[in-house]
């Protein structure tokens, strides 16, 4: 083997040697920490008491029955408004009601007591809470309830006031006839915020 030759094998097994070496040897400090995160949605739980609101026999035009009922927030995030949703179906007696609507002529007030006065605040015939306008909750078919901010734990009343409006006309064509009210309450949140 030439001189050359060895000296050039030579210089690469060194070369190869102290990238090896060098490699090897390099160091430096290093610290590692995990952060473990948790992200937990709230709840919203609208409760009611009692669940059944009305149970009325034997009406008759010009009867007004008031009906109070609690409705408290059971979950861990405070709820803005509560919303009603209304449907009914009527059960005519006698197969006889040539197209009148037994609840154009069910009204319900919406009532609130301050101080011992009652007064209505809100009513609507139930035909009325059936076809709710978009216009005027922007969520259609829903009636406004309540509108403040119902805090975590906390309960509020609801009165009401049935009314079998006397229209000063003949409406024998209800006579034994009833309703099946459906109410459905939904329970919006409060905006977000920055926390």
């Amino acid at each position: 083997m030439s001189w050359k030759k060895k000296f050039g094998m030579g210089a690469v097994s060194a070369a190869l040697g102290l990238s090896l070496v060098g490699g090897g040897t390099y160091a430096y400090f290093s610290d590692t920490e995990v952060s473990k995160n948790n992200f937990t949605a709230g709840t919203l739980d609208l409760s009611l008491n009692p669940e059944t609101i009305v149970n009325i026999e034997n009406l008759k035009p010009g009867d007004k029955v008031k009906k109070t009922f609690d409705i408290k927030n059971d979950g861990s995030l405070p709820i803005d408004k509560v919303l009603l949703g209304s449907s009914y179906e009527v059960m005519d007696a006698k197969g006889d009601n040539a197209k009148a609507d037994f609840g154009e002529h069910i009204r319900v007030n919406f009532l609130k007591n301050v101080d011992g006065k009652v007064t209505i605040i809100k009513s609507k015939t139930l035909k009325e809470l059936n076809n709710i306008s978009e216009d005027l909750l922007k969520e259609k078919g829903w009636f406004l309830v309540y509108d403040t901010n119902l805090k975590v734990g906390a309960k509020d009343k609801i009165e009401v006031e049935f009314e079998f409006v006397d229209n000063k006309k003949n409406q024998n064509v209800f006579q034994g006839d009833s309703v099946e009210l459906k109410w459905t309450f939904k329970a919006t949140q409060t905006d977000g915020e920055s926390r």
